[in-house]
């Protein structure tokens, strides 16, 4: 399914019905809805809480059958227009409401008339909620939204350019071959860095990215720097936005690795879970961060926002200090790619072709390693 910013500026669309944060959107607007309504008619305080309650025994079997039809029906209703598809909403409003009608009537009987207030009440939640996530569309996408998206980035930028500098630097003496084998790394890098990045990427692109960026912090750092990659169990060809993970092994690096002078090792654990993508980095952690500050968590923030921006409610970020280092657990929606129009779909991550002469006495090396060793 899309990320909830891309979206056509000129046509509305409806709300993705499959994503936690319109769910919860839906639910608290009704229920706030049903409050209002038990208020209004409760002729003293004390009955507000009879009337609420006899308003939402109506109110949430009704709210969850229409919202259980709808989450069934989002993948179609994506693809409709947004005319065609808010008809269906209503319809779907109506069938939900009659069905609900008759069931509560073998319960309790009520006149028929009783019926037609409740069609009212859910035709009209139903177009200002519709109404809502309109307003909320525009306010998000795409311009403003792509704006904050491309601020995050540039964030992330110079960051990565000072240490990538300072890794080649430590090689033009000493290892010429491999700093000028280094800055072409750096290029390849960099060509995924500068471009647009407001979509989302497969997780395996984020991977090798990482893969490589740590590969020139092993030129400064050599055998201190040891990774341990848990990938046996990740989903691929999961849609996550560019550079999520990159950041954070760049915190783990300075804060977990740059201050001692023993060995560390960054894990890096990313599996599928039930229908969620999950990320755990864990890097060795001091309390004053050693030689270094203890950070302002820009990183976290940036990626955390993001996140936001892309998967709403459905995603999530955790840090936390352990007994054993410290610990950061991203929580993605499994997305995968689907077919769209060519001018909208993301651009992939190139491939990597070195334009150096072939050395046969190089070995081979793998796309990703356990361990990184001291020299390539």
């Amino acid at each position: 399914m899309p990320s909830i910013i891309r979206q056509n500026a000129n046509q509305p669309v409806l709300p993705d019905f499959r994503n936690l944060g319109t769910v919860l959107r839906v639910l608290v607007a009704v229920n706030a809805g049903a409050v209002l309504y038990a208020f209004a008619r409760a002729p003293t305080p004390g009955r507000m809480f009879d009337e609420w309650s006899a308003a939402t025994a109506v109110v949430e079997p009704y709210l969850f059958l229409v919202l259980a039809v709808l989450w069934l029906a989002a993948r179609k209703l994506a693809h409709l227009p947004f005319r065609t598809g808010a008809a269906v909403v209503a319809l779907v409003t109506v069938l939900a409401g009659v069905a609900c009608f008759e069931i509560y009537r073998v319960l309790r009987p009520q006149p028929a008339a009783v019926l037609l207030v409740w069609l009212t009440w859910g035709l009209l939640a139903t177009g200002m909620l519709i109404l809502y996530f309109q307003l909320r569309s525009r306010a998000l996408s795409p311009a403003i939204t792509e704006a904050r998206l491309q601020a995050l980035q540039a964030r992330i930028r110079p960051h990565f350019l000072f240490n990538s500098i300072n890794a080649v630097l430590s090689l033009v003496r000493k290892e010429p071959a491999r700093a000028e084998e280094a800055l072409q790394d750096m290029a390849d890098l960099f060509r995924v860095l500068m471009r647009d990045n407001r979509g989302l990427a497969p997780l395996a692109d984020e991977v090798e990215l990482c893969r490589q960026y740590l590969q020139l912090e092993q030129l400064r750092l050599g055998d201190r720097l040891r990774v341990d990659w848990n990938v046996k169990s990740m989903p691929g060809d999961a849609l996550v936005p560019p550079l999520v993970l990159q950041p954070l092994l760049e915190n783990a690096v300075y804060h977990g690795i740059e201050p001692s002078i023993q060995a560390g090792t960054v894990s890096v654990n990313l599996f599928l879970a039930r229908g969620e993508v999950h990320a755990i980095l864990r890097n060795p952690y001091r309390a004053q961060g050693g030689k270094h500050h203890s950070g302002n968590k820009m990183a976290l923030a940036n990626v955390r926002e993001r996140l936001a921006l892309h998967f709403d409610a459905e995603a999530s970020l955790q840090s936390r200090v352990t007994r054993d280092g410290y610990e950061v657990h991203i929580r993605m929606p499994y997305r995968t790619e689907r077919p769209e129009p060519a001018a909208e779909r993301p651009a992939a991550v190139p491939a990597r072709k070195s334009q150096r002469p072939a050395d046969p006495g190089r070995r081979h090396e793998p796309k990703i390693r356990t361990t990184l060793p001291a020299h390539r």
